[in-house]
């Protein structure tokens, strides 16, 4: 039993109780295409504070192939843009192309090699050229991600599309597009050129129309599910919506009448075997037993994900030390002391409500250290 810290001061006692974690399925989930954003497991010996456990990462993306879901690389859940630099992320998507062998895999396009400062439209669209070459080159399929660099450089709608449709009518074949929201990055405001989020969920509906044979799919993360419904419906015959909501995604997964978002999420890091045999369910026809199995999970997301957005990579490497995929609690770049013990420990809470803790007493033997630290008896 732990004495854990609660909102309010409060100390609570806990046992695990929960269910098991869902045993993962032997073949990938049939229902939709689901990626899991892969976090970076950091090195703790190294000496400087943005180095990578290559082992660790690369076996933590064989435990994702492992339960059926594909792998989506260098995004922001591997601290793109906090911590993981180009250099860096260059070796990462070359590393996962090495080993990736004919599995589903995408990986992330952004222009965070730019240097600090102004950047011009041209800069930006070779930036994005420079790393849709190397995505390309590696075999998996691009996301070319929002640009901190055309958010601040862009003044109008237009400026979006002249910088996308250059890229995009050079691309050589299907690519997906990334709409991160400002709670992921306050750094992405007025993306496509507004501030109202519907309007700018149009704009890029207007995109994608004009470039629809190349693009296979668009994932949106604004954690609103009305508007990527909308969204989803405006969007011309083939092109997909991935679904980046962590709030919201079982709903939004399941779909209606009129059509679905297929995933690609943080969230799916932890809770892989869940997801994995909820979607196979989803696949079998059983709509009411993948929300069964999904559905208990979100208090869990909601909290890794609440306000500020930007720092639930915190969570989602603490649960994968829980879990017994990585051996310490430490992020590149310190990013570990970004949330409270207190968040910490509601989250140990949550997981093992939704079934998510893969041996509960390894993850209560790993945080008696940590509340330890934190002056917690």
């Amino acid at each position: 039993m732990l004495v854990l810290p609660a909102p309010g001061g409060e100390l609570l006692n806990w046992s695990p109780s929960g269910p098991r974690p869902a045993e993962p399925p032997k073949t990938p989930p049939s229902a939709r295409i689901a990626y899991a954003a892969a976090h970076v497991v950091a090195d703790p010996r190294a000496d400087e504070p943005y180095a990578v456990d290559w082992d660790s990462t690369l076996a933590f993306r064989e435990h994702l192939w492992s339960c059926g879901l594909g792998v989506a690389e260098a995004m922001d859940t591997a601290q793109r843009g906090m911590g993981l630099d180009w250099t860096t992320t260059q070796e990462l998507v070359s590393r996962t192309g090495a080993v990736a062998a004919g599995r589903s895999w995408c990986a992330g396009v952004g222009t965070d090699q730019l240097p600090p400062g102004p950047a011009t439209v041209t800069s930006i669209v070779d930036a994005w050229r420079e790393q849709l070459d190397l995505v390309s080159g590696a075999g998996a399929v691009p996301v070319v991600m929002a640009s901190r660099a055309l958010a601040a450089a862009a003044k109008s709608p237009e400026d979006y599309h002249a910088a996308y449709g250059k890229v995009l009518s050079e691309a050589s074949g299907p690519v997906l597009l990334h709409w991160l929201g400002e709670q992921f990055d306050p750094a992405l405001v007025g993306y496509w050129g507004h501030d109202d989020v519907r309007a700018a969920a149009r704009e890029l509906a207007t995109l994608c129309a004009a470039h629809a044979g190349t693009i296979a799919g668009v994932k949106v993360s604004v954690l609103d599910a009305e508007v990527e419904v909308e969204f989803r419906r405006a969007l011309p015959a083939g092109v997909a919506c991935y679904t980046g909501d962590d709030f919201n995604y079982p709903e939004l997964i399941a779909g209606d009448a009129e059509g679905h978002s297929e995933a690609l999420l943080g969230i799916f890091d932890p809770i892989a075997p869940v997801a994995a045999a909820a979607l196979h369910r989803l696949g079998d026809g059983d709509r009411a037993g993948f929300r069964t199995l999904l559905d208990p999970t979100v208090p869990l997301a909601r909290e890794i994900f609440r306000a500020p957005t930007r720092h639930y990579k915190t969570g989602v490497v603490f649960l994968a030390h829980l879990n017994g995929h990585q051996n310490h609690f430490r992020m590149i770049a310190g990013q570990e002391s970004a949330r409270t013990i207190t968040h910490l420990a509601t989250l140990l809470r949550l997981a093992d409500e939704a079934g998510v803790l893969a041996d509960p007493d390894l993850a209560e033997a790993r945080m008696r250290p940590l509340l330890q630290v934190a002056g917690v008896a």
